[in-house]
Formats: C-alpha cells, structure tokens, sequence
C-alpha cells in the first residue's frame, strides 16, 4: 500500500452528530503556548488534513472531526482540536462528548468506575469532564464548559428577502445567532429541512453584514458563525424541556442537540428570568436526541454577564479505521458537490 499520509482514526458519534477521533498519524504544533495558537497553526499550515478528511470522497458535510494533541494547560490530561466543515471551532459539546468517550474506551485515558473525571484543553479554555462508567462502556460525559454570555437579546436584522427578523446573539464556546423558528412562520422538522437551512444561513449571513461580536478575552474570536432555531420552552417531569436545531455551514443541520448551541442557549434563558441556577434543562434536537443540562454558577467574562453551564450526553464508538492518501489520488483535499455542500444561498 502507497501512502503520503495515514491517520489513525477511531470513529463516533454523540446523539447522532458524528465527530471522528484522531488518535494518530499527526505530529503537534511546534512552539505554541495555548491551544488556541495549535488551532491557528492547523487553520493557516496544516489545513489539508481538515479538507483530506471532511470532504469527499472521505468525508461528507455532516460530520466532523477532533484531533487529539498535548495539552497547553497542566490541568489538562489531553488537549484537542475541532475540525468541522468551514471552520475549526474553540469549543464544541458533541465533539467534546465523543473525544472524552474515545479517550476512555480506547484506555488513553484511565478509565475509573463508576465516575472519571478529568480536564480537557480546548481553544476555548479549559473544560470539565465527568464520565459515568461501567463494565468499561463510558456511559454518558458531562462536561463543564467555558463561560456562556449574550451579547444582544432582540437585535432587529435586515434580511434580504425576509425583512426585519428578531435575533439573540451568544457564546457558548461559538457565536451563536438565535432565532424563534414561529417568528419565521418555520417550524423544527425534517419536512420543513431545506427551508430551515436556506432561511438560516441567509439570517446568518445578514447577521455577519450588520453586526461582529468580538470575544472580549480573545478578540481573534470575532463575528458569528452558526444559526440556531429555536422552540418555546415548556415545563417538564423534572425540568424545563425545548428543541432546537443548529445550522452548520456549509448548509446542513447538527444532528445532535447541539453543546455549545445548548450552552450559548442557557445565557440567553438566563438573561431573560427563564432559567435558574441548577434548574434541570433538556434540550432536544430535531432527530429526537437530548442533552441535559443546568447552569452550576454565574460569573463575568469582561464586561458581560455570564453563566457556567454543563452538559450531559452520550457517545458511541462506531469504527477504527486507517485513512490513506494514495500519491496518485487526484483528490489530496477532496471536493464539494453542489447537491451536498450548498456553498451558498441566493437571496
């Protein structure tokens, strides 16, 4: 076999949303001192293992994938990286899930029972875990994330097309436009699918021509970069309980409840009075899958309010795989086709 590149990979999923594991095959960045330089290094130098892997005929728009470095923080037992469709993120709940599961069940990290806990360096910060376990299966993982904030509630956007639309702006690990779907007349099903992405990302991309949020601990973190729709929250059995669905660029849905979507979320319920310290909150996506989740404390970052949510899934490990880069391959960084990868959206 005739490889320029093999990657050690193991596969999974958390609630449905895929986030592959590698656990070999790539060397770490030299001379960097947070994770959040790795992330930089790997975006403007080491970018084509992201394309060989999340585009075709490897990859597809609905995955992504984490790879596993040194951590930059002593508190940390590894460090990681996000590498999904457009972008690398700084932090991600599903992708979190699945790497904290892959670390365990692959024995890179001391799997004790019944609970491991431990900390993750993400280019985010530092965030973390708390693994159930049993029979050497990790169950489910909670992860503390990094502060939560909102940097706008009703913010009034021009929509070419649609006119006036109402957003709430948060982090939670990634900048976050939050729409009511009814506000749009939409609502979260899979019938309803391709107008919910079409109409997403022209909110997301009217979003990105009026108004850039910059991160005030990190200003390299600018301008947003995913659309979350939203349902009502209702009262539960042991909780509050709502659904909602992220669209991902380039056009396509989360297809777990989504983490970081879930985290930036809580900010947002929080700074309404909808939401209290340790109230119990289930956040469901559009396939059915939950996370649960509550706010454990309230902080500052800057001049914001904040939150520290927490939130629990599970994952499961699907695969173990090598991917190969034959020299003769005329695809070394894959390729988009359009019926998939909806690069854009005419208004």
């Amino acid at each position: 076999m005739r490889s320029v590149q093999t990657l050690s990979i193991v596969g999974c999923h958390a609630e449905g949303e895929v986030g592959d594991v590698i656990i070999g095959g790539v060397l770490d960045a030299p001379g960097c001192k947070t994770m959040y330089e790795k992330l930089v290094y790997f975006l403007t130098k080491k970018d084509h293992i992201r394309q060989l892997l999340l585009n075709e005929p490897r990859g597809r728009s609905s995955m992504n994938t984490n790879l596993v470095l040194p951590p930059c923080d002593d508190r940390a037992a590894a460090g990681f990286l996000i590498m999904e469709s457009e972008e690398y993120a700084p932090m991600s709940g599903s992708n979190t899930i699945c790497t904290a599961t892959v670390l365990l069940e692959t024995g890179m990290i001391a799997m004790q029972e019944p609970v491991t806990t431990f900390n993750l360096d993400t280019a985010a910060g530092l965030v973390g875990i708390t693994a159930e376990c049993e029979a050497g299966k990790c169950k489910s993982v909670a992860f503390d994330n990094v502060p939560a904030f909102v940097f706008a509630l009703d913010k009034t956007i021009q929509v070419p097309g649609l006119g006036p639309v109402s957003v709430d702006i948060a982090w939670g690990g990634m900048m976050y436009v939050l729409v009511d779907a009814a506000s749009c007349g939409l609502q979260i099903t899979n019938s309803q699918g391709p107008r919910l992405v079409e109409i997403g990302e022209r909110i997301k991309r009217a979003v990105q021509a009026q108004y850039t949020p910059v991160h005030p601990e990190n200003p390299q973190i600018r301008g947003v970069s995913i659309l979350e729709w939203t349902h009502p929250v209702e009262d539960g059995v042991d909780g509050k309980v709502s659904v909602n669905t992220v669209v991902a660029s380039p056009g396509r849905f989360d297809r777990s409840p989504c983490g970081t979507g879930t985290c930036a979320r809580l900010a947002v319920l929080h700074a309404r009075g909808h939401l209290k310290v340790g109230e119990t909150f289930r956040h469901r996506s559009i396939i059915g899958t939950e996370f649960v989740n509550h706010i454990r404390g309230t902080t500052k970052v800057g001049e914001y309010d904040a939150v520290l949510p927490t939130v629990k899934g599970r994952a499961w490990i699907t695969s173990y795989k090598q991917v190969v880069l034959d020299p003769s391959d005329p695809f070394p960084q894959g390729f988009r086709v359009g019926d998939q990868w909806h690069v854009s959206v005419d208004p």
